[in-house]
């Protein structure tokens, strides 16, 4: 139990570490080739692990345009959104606003499933994340605020993310699939798309920096993709879907912690944005009816 609860404080690190590791990279290199070194090298231990596992098979092609699709909304989308989010942001700020995924998890939940009716607690957390995430934006600054397009980003990556959760509960939790062929097959159908869509010019430039080529490399490919998702599905195992959420509340913190240590400037402002979503996070999951499960987080997240 207690590798359990290290390996949960150790995934919301992991979490919370890879918006500065996408800021270092994105100081060289463009988003789309950021997020095609994370895929890369996130996909390569999925598929050894997954090969020696032998939890790949013929007949699960029938089910690759649902693989597909999560390989857009739950991959190439999700990483693009938060990693240019992250390029245009402090890295603290992207790491907060990544607080929200639960939210508009549940949002999407609620509006495509129609599965859990909203009671007076949801509604509240769901006002109180919102209102963090304008305090996150600050519009109020105006040009010398916080950059609304990265703001944006931040948002189209975490909504993507939530629709894919529907889509999978839809589509891909009635297969009885094990959890690590779907993830070998999303990762790989998403390293193909941006095999096509990279511009890989000027890509060699991040070899310059070792800090930032660790950081893509080990930091969110290895770690931030291939360890997460081992590490995910072992706190699942151990402690159930419901306490493994906790690193939701853990990776921001860390984000917010580590963008200060980097010399990024934490306001009050800040520090109340990142009270309000994640107390809105708490007021959602613990409002739920008591026959809706909790909605869980990507394995290979940020």
């Amino acid at each position: 139990m207690l590798r359990a609860y290290a390996a949960l404080a150790a995934l919301g690190i992991i979490w919370g570490s890879n918006f500065i590791f996408m800021k270092w990279a994105t100081d060289l290199i463009s988003p789309t080739q950021t997020v095609f070194l994370r895929v890369l090298f996130g996909f390569l231990p999925l598929a050894l692990v997954a090969w020696r596992a032998r939890v790949l098979t013929r007949d699960q092609l029938r089910h690759l345009p649902h693989f597909a699709v999560m390989s857009v909304m739950a991959t190439t989308f999700y990483y693009y959104g938060f990693v240019a989010g992250t390029a245009l942001l402090p890295s603290s700020i992207a790491g907060l606003l990544s607080g929200s995924i639960p939210i508009f998890t549940f949002i999407c939940a609620f509006l495509f499933l129609r599965q859990d009716r909203p009671t007076a607690q949801m509604a509240v957390g769901v006002a109180l994340g919102f209102i963090g995430i304008a305090l996150s934006a600050r519009p109020w600054e105006g040009t010398d605020g916080v950059a609304l397009a990265g703001v944006l980003w931040m948002l189209a990556g975490t909504l993507s993310l939530g629709v894919s959760f529907v889509y999978a509960q839809r589509f891909l939790s009635p297969l009885k699939l094990p959890p690590l062929a779907l993830a070998t097959w999303q990762a790989g159908l998403a390293l193909l798309t941006l095999l096509i869509l990279t511009d890989f010019d000027g890509m060699a430039a991040i070899t310059t920096d070792s800090r930032a080529l660790l950081g893509a490399v080990v930091g969110l490919g290895m770690l931030g993709t291939g360890g997460a998702f081992f590490s995910y599905y072992f706190i699942i195992e151990k402690l159930g879907s419901v306490q493994a959420s906790g690193a939701t509340y853990i990776a921001p913190v860390v984000a917010v912690i580590i963008g200060a240590a980097v010399g990024e400037e934490i306001t009050g402002t800040v520090i109340l944005a990142l009270a309000l979503i994640l107390g809105g996070v708490v007021l959602i999951q613990t409002g739920k009816r008591k026959t809706t499960p909790a909605p869980s987080r990507n394995p290979a997240e940020e």
